[in-house]
C-alpha cells in the first residue's frame, strides 16, 4: 500500500501547482460575488494533500536505500539530460516539513490577510515556492536544482512585492532579485563548466566521480568557489546578505517559509554538492570564514536592532552560517538535523511576531512591554521556540548543536568558539526580545492587545506542540547519542553559553536598575551594529561607486562620441542639402554647372596622390 505512495511521490510538487491554477478564477475581477477566500481553502486543500501523501509515503522508505527514477528531457547531439529524483527518507522528511510549514503559513494567512483582496495571487504564489522545494529536496540533478532555484528567486521577488504600492517593498523586492541573481550567475558557470569535467550532473555520479577525479588545483578551486556563490546569496550570507532583512517587508505568511525553509534550499544544494566542494580545501576554508563572520556579524547586528523583524532575519543568516561551517567540515548530517531544528523553531517566532504585529500595528520592540498577562499563549510559544532554536536541553537544538560541538571541539577550538559565541548571543537576543514583548510595565500600544484571530493562534500553537516532541522524533530516528556518547565537555560549555545569554539578558532587561532603553557605549559601537555593520555604505563606496563611474563615462562616450559623429554627419547633411537647394532654380545651365563642379571635385579627390606627386617633380 506504502509502496505505491511512494513511487508516486513525484506527484506531491504538482499539487501545489495544481492549487496555484485553481485559484486563479479568484483574481480580482474574475470571480466577485464569492469574494477572494475560496483561493485560500483550495490553496490549503492542495496543501494538505501534499501533506497526507507524503506521510503515507514515509514507511515505504523508512530503513531503505534510496530509489531513482529518471525522466529523459533532452537528447541532442552529444548531450543527454535527463530529470533524476532520489526518493528516500530524508527526501521525504524534507516534503514532510515544506508541506506542513506552508499549510502553517497558509493557515495563518487566513487571518493575516483577512481584510486583503489579494489572496489568490498570495496563495498561488505559496504554491509556487511549496512547488518548487519540494522539486528541489528530490531532484537528484544539478542543472534541474539550479532551475529550481531560479524559479524561487522570482517567487522570492514576488511574494516580497506583493504589497507593490509601498516604495520600501518595491525597494527590498529589488534587492533580493539582484543580488541573488549575482549568486545565480556565478553559480551557472559552475554548473555549465561542471558536465564536461565530470560528464554528469547526476549528484550521485557526481559523488563517484569525486572519489577518483584528478583535477587541477587551481581548475577545483575556481569551480567550486562559483558553485558556493549561489547557495551564499540564497543562504543571505556575508557580503549578499542585506536582502533578507529587505524581504521582511513582505506579508509575515510568507516570512514564515523565508525564513526557515526558502533560505534553506542553498544549504541543501550545497549539502548534495559537497563531495565536489571536498575537492578544494580552499574553498573549505572560505565556507569555514564566511560562516564563522556571518554568524558572528548577523548574531551581533540582531541584538542591536529595535525593530523585531530585522532581529529576526539576522538570526536567520546567523544559524545559515552555522550550516556553512558544519557543511565545511563534513558534518551533513547534523547539517540536516540542524536544518530541521531550526526550521520549527524560527517557524514558531516569526508566528508569534506577526500575530503581535498585527494587532499592535507596530515592529518597533521599545513601544512593547507587559503582554504576559494579556497573551499568555504567545508567550508559551515563544519561550518554547526560542528554547529550540538555542542549546537548551531537552529541546531540539541542544541535540543538533551538541553533536556540531562535538566535532568542532575535536577538529578546531577557534570554530568551536565561533559556535559557542554564536549559541550564546542567540540566547541573549531570544531572552530580550521575550522580555521587551512580554515583560516589564504595559506601554500605550499594548495597553488593548489580546490574542489574535484563530488562525493565527492555532497554527503558532500547533507548531509549539510539535516542537516539544521533536527530541522524541530525534530519538526514534537514531539521532540522539546515549548518555555515554554524549562529550560532557562540549555539550557543557555549550548549555553554559545559552544560561549565560539568558541570565545576561533577563538581568538587563528586566532590572530596574538598569537604564532604559539599553545603549551600547560608546554610541560609535551602537552605531556600528545597528547599522548591519555599515555593509550598505561599503557597497556605496565600493561596488556602487565603480558602477557609477563605468556607468558615467559609457554615457560620456555615448552622449559626445557616438552621438557627436552622429549628430555631425546629420548637420553636415542638412548644410548640404541647404546649399544646394540654392541652385535648384528651373535653369539648365546652372544644373550643368554643378554636375561640372561636382566632377572637378571628385576628380581632384581621385587625383590628388598624382597631383602631389607632379608637383613634387616640378620643385
Amino acid at each position: 500500500m506504502f509502496e505505491s505512495f511512494s513511487q508516486s511521490i513525484w506527484l506531491v510538487p504538482l499539487y501545489a501547482l495544481l492549487g496555484a491554477l485553481l485559484v486563479v478564477p479568484w483574481s480580482p475581477g474574475i470571480i466577485r460575488e464569492t469574494g477572494p477566500r475560496p483561493a485560500g481553502y483550495i490553496s490549503i486543500i492542495m496543501t494538505l494533500i501534499a501533506f497526507v501523501h507524503s506521510l503515507l509515503a514515509l514507511p515505504a522508505t523508512w530503513n531503505h536505500p534510496p530509489q531513482s527514477l529518471s525522466f529523459p528531457w533532452l537528447h541532442a547531439a552529444n548531450l543527454n539530460i535527463s530529470f533524476d529524483l532520489q526518493i528516500s527518507a530524508v527526501n521525504i522528511g524534507a516534503l514532510l516539513l515544506i508541506t506542513g510549514l506552508n499549510l502553517a503559513a497558509q493557515i495563518y494567512a487566513i487571518g493575516y490577510l483577512e481584510m486583503d483582496w489579494g489572496w489568490a495571487r498570495f496563495y498561488s504564489l505559496l504554491a509556487l515556492f511549496e512547488a518548487g522545494m519540494c522539486t528541489l529536496v528530490l531532484c537528484n540533478s544539478l542543472f534541474f536544482s539550479y532551475v529550481v532555484l531560479e524559479i524561487l528567486t522570482l517567487g522570492t521577488y514576488l511574494l516580497i512585492g506583493f504589497w507593490f504600492n509601498q516604495s520600501l517593498v518595491v525597494t527590498g523586492a529589488r534587492d533580493a532579485f539582484l543580488t541573488k541573481r549575482i549568486g545565480d550567475l556565478i553559480l551557472l558557470m559552475a554548473v555549465v563548466a561542471l558536465l564536461p569535467l565530470a560528464g554528469t550532473w547526476n549528484f550521485d555520479e557526481l559523488a563517484r566521480w569525486a572519489q577518483t577525479a584528478n583535477l587541477d588545483p587551481g581548475v577545483a578551486n575556481l569551480l567550486c568557489l562559483a558553485i558556493i556563490a549561489g547557495p551564499l546569496a540564497k543562504c543571505a550570507q556575508f557580503p549578499l546578505h542585506l536582502w533578507l532583512d529587505e524581504a521582511m517587508e513582505g506579508p509575515i505568511p510568507a516570512s514564515i517559509l523565508r525564513n526557515t525553509v526558502v533560505v534553506s534550499t542553498g544549504a541543501w544544494l550545497l549539502i548534495k554538492i559537497e563531495p565536489v566542494l571536498a575537492l578544494s580545501p580552499l574553498t573549505l576554508q572560505v565556507m569555514m570564514v564566511i560562516g564563522s563572520v556571518t554568524a558572528i556579524g548577523a548574531s551581533l547586528i540582531a541584538i542591536a536592532q529595535i525593530d523585531v523583524k530585522r532581529s529576526l532575519s539576522y538570526t536567520t543568516s546567523a544559524y545559515m552560517g552555522l550550516i556553512f561551517i558544519a557543511v565545511a567540515t563534513g558534518q551533513l548530517q547534523t547539517a540536516l538535523t540542524l536544518l530541521f531544528t531550526y526550521s520549527i523553531g524560527m517557524a514558531i517566532l516569526v508566528m508569534v511576531v506577526g500575530g503581535l504585529i498585527w494587532n499592535n500595528i507596530t515592529q518597533d520592540l521599545t513601544q512593547y512591554g507587559g503582554l504576559w498577562s494579556r497573551r499568555p499563549v504567545s508567550g508559551i510559544c515563544y519561550l518554547v521556540g526560542g528554547a529550540t532554536l538555542i542549546a537548551l536541553p531537552p529541546f531540539g537544538g541542544f541535540w543538533s548543536l551538541g553533536a556540531m560541538a562535538e566535532r568542532l571541539s575535536e577538529i578546531s577550538s577557534s570554530l568551536f568558539f565561533v559556535l559557542l559565541l554564536v549559541n550564546g548571543l542567540t540566547a541573549f537576543s531570544v531572552t530580550r526580545e521575550f522580555c521587551l514583548f512580554f515583560c516589564g510595565p504595559v506601554k500605550p500600544m499594548t495597553l488593548r492587545s489580546p490574542e489574535a484571530l484563530w488562525p493565527l493562534v492555532l497554527p503558532t500553537t500547533i507548531g509549539m506542540g510539535f516542537a516539544l516532541h521533536v527530541p522524541l522524533l530525534l530519538a526514534q530516528w537514531g539521532l540522539i547519542p546515549s548518555l555515554s556518547q554524549i562529550n560532557l565537555g562540549a555539550s557543557g560549555f555549550l548549555v553554559a553559553s545559552s544560561a549565560l545569554g539568558i541570565l545576561v539578558a533577563a538581568n538587563m532587561y528586566l532590572s530596574e536598575s538598569v537604564a532604559k532603553p539599553i545603549k551600547l557605549q560608546p554610541q560609535a559601537l551602537q552605531d556600528f551594529f545597528a547599522y548591519d555593520l555599515y555593509t550598505a555604505k561599503l557597497y556605496k563606496v565600493t561596488i556602487v561607486f565603480v558602477v557609477d563611474l563605468i556607468s558615467q563615462t559609457i554615457n560620456w562616450f555615448d552622449k559626445f562620441i557616438v552621438d557627436g559623429v552622429v549628430n555631425l554627419v546629420g548637420i553636415f547633411t542638412i548644410f548640404s542639402g541647404q546649399s544646394l537647394r540654392y541652385n535648384v532654380t528651373g535653369q539648365t545651365q546652372f544644373y550643368v554647372l554643378s554636375i561640372l563642379l561636382g566632377v572637378a571635385l571628385l576628380g581632384i579627390v581621385v587625383c590628388w596622390p598624382l597631383l602631389a606627386q607632379i608637383s613634387l617633380v616640378f620643385s
